[in-house]
C-alpha cells in the first residue's frame, strides 16, 4: 500500500510516498481502507518536532480518517466489512494516518454520518472531538451562555461555533474581517475583527472561551471570563494573571479517542446542526503541498487529503 513517511524531521518537503506492507487488525481492532484523511496543525508540528512524544522518525503522520472497513480482527462486533467508518484512531499515538489503510481498535471509530462525503468526514474528527469535549465534556456548555471562540474559522474553531451554537449559547467568534460573512452563515452571533480591535476591551461576563491561539491570547481572556467560568487551552499550557486564575477554570487539554462523542458529532451532522468545512482537498502524493496551505494558518475549516487506487 501507499503510504506517506519521512526519515528526519524538517519542513513539508521530508514528506514522501513509499510502498509498504498492508497492516492486519490485531484483536479488537478493524482494518480501514482510507478514503481521505484530514489534516491539523498537531500535522506539520510533529513532522518538525516529533509530536506530544517527542518521536524520532521513520513515522507516518495522520489521525482523521473516514473509509470503509476492509477485515475485522478477533473478537469484534461492532462493525463487518464493508461498513462506512470514521474516526481518530490512536491519538496521541502514531496511527499512520496518510495511509491506504490503517488499523486501529473498533472504539476508536463509529458509522460515517449519512450525508457526509468522506472527505468531510475525515474533517471532522480530531478537531470536532476537539471541540466537543472541550464545550460539553469539560465546561458543559449551556443554553444562554456566552461563548467565545478565538481563531473560530479555522479547523476546530469553526465546528466549535456550531456546536456551542447547537446547545442554545451566544457565540461570540474572532477573526479577521474577510470570514465574518462565513461565520454568521454558520452561527456566530457576535464576529470580532482582532486584526482591527482589541476583543478583550469589547466583550465581557462570558461563560466559557476555546482558545485556538494560545501566547498572550491566553492571559488576555483569562481578563473576561466571568467568576466560575472556564479557559480552556488548545495549543499548549500558559501562564495566566494569579488573580483570573483563582477565580476561573482554566487548563490545557488534548483530545482523546472517543466513541461516544464522535456519536454525538454524527447525531449533530444528521440533525443539520453541523457541517464540516473543507477548503481544499490534495491527494496523497500532493502531502507537502498540503502541509504548506495547513502551516499558513489562513485557510477556513480543514485541508483534506483524499486517497484513491
Amino acid at each position: 500500500m501507499r503510504t506517506v513517511t519521512q526519515d528526519e524531521l524538517g519542513g513539508p518537503e521530508v514528506l514522501k510516498v513509499v510502498e509498504v506492507e498492508r497492516p492486519e487488525p490485531g484483536v479488537g481492532e478493524i482494518l480501514v481502507r482510507v478514503q481521505a484523511a484530514g489534516t491539523n496543525p498537531v500535522d506539520w508540528k510533529s513532522r518538525a518536532f516529533g509530536g506530544l512524544q517527542a518521536r524520532k522518525p521513520p513515522f507516518t503522520l495522520g489521525w482523521d480518517v473516514s473509509g470503509t472497513v476492509e477485515a475485522v480482527g478477533f473478537g469484534v462486533r461492532l462493525f463487518a466489512v464493508g461498513d462506512e467508518v470514521y474516526g481518530m484512531p490512536r491519538f496521541p499515538h502514531f496511527a499512520n494516518g496518510y495511509s491506504e489503510y490503517v488499523t486501529a481498535p473498533a472504539r476508536h471509530f463509529a458509522p460515517k454520518p449519512a450525508g457526509l462525503t468522506h472527505a468531510e468526514a475525515a474533517a471532522l474528527p480530531l478537531a470536532g472531538l476537539t471541540a466537543y469535549q472541550a464545550l460539553v465534556d469539560i465546561a458543559g456548555v449551556q443554553a444562554g451562555q456566552r461563548v467565545l471562540v478565538h481563531a473560530a474559522a479555522g479547523g476546530v474553531g469553526h465546528l466549535a461555533v456550531q456546536i456551542a451554537k447547537a446547545k442554545g449559547a451566544y457565540v461570540i467568534a474572532t477573526a479577521s474581517a474577510a470570514k465574518h460573512d462565513y461565520l454568521r452563515g454558520i452561527g456566530a452571533d457576535e464576529v470580532i475583527d482582532y486584526t482591527a480591535v482589541d476583543f478583550a476591551a469589547e466583550v465581557n461576563d462570558i461563560d466559557i472561551v476555546l482558545d485556538g491561539v494560545g501566547d498572550e491570547y491566553t492571559a488576555r481572556s483569562a481578563l473576561v471570563v466571568r467568576d466560575g467560568g472556564h479557559l480552556i487551552t488548545l495549543p499548549g499550557p500558559a501562564e495566566i494573571p494569579a488573580a483570573e486564575e483563582a477565580r476561573i477554570k482554566s487548563g490545557f487539554m488534548i483530545v482523546e479517542p472517543d466513541q461516544t462523542g464522535l456519536h454525538a458529532l454524527t447525531a449533530l451532522v444528521e440533525a443539520g446542526r453541523l457541517q464540516p468545512t473543507v477548503s481544499a482537498t490534495f491527494p496523497l502524493e500532493h502531502a507537502a503541498k498540503a502541509h504548506e496551505a495547513l502551516a499558513t494558518g489562513r485557510t477556513i475549516g480543514k485541508i483534506v487529503l483524499t486517497i484513491t487506487e
